[in-house]
């Protein structure tokens, strides 16, 4: 049932041309080299150290890893991490 929905949400913002994002309330992930990540769309962060960040989105976890890691700015709708990211992980 929940696939259906999702199925009609997708079908309506993609005639009305509406991004998915926003509509079927997906997480946006912007990568500005390996200096800055912003997550839109995120449900609250689960770990904070130098090294990990996971945050929890509607799809899962999204896992960042590097050094020097710091949240610069958190939002309702909106995380900013800047620092040295090696790897980012969306765990299902």
């Amino acid at each position: 049932m929940k696939k259906n929905i999702d199925d009609i949400k997708t079908n309506l913002s993609e005639a009305l041309e509406l991004p998915l994002d926003i509509s079927l309330d997906l997480p946006k992930i912007i990568i500005i080299g390996n200096r800055e990540c912003s997550i839109f769309n995120h449900k609250g962060i689960i770990e904070y150290t130098n090294q990990t960040i996971r945050v929890n989105s509607r799809i899962g976890i999204i896992k960042l890893i590097g050094d020097n890691l710091e949240i610069k700015n958190i939002l309702l709708e909106e995380i900013l991490v800047v620092g040295n990211i090696e790897n980012v992980e969306i765990i299902s």
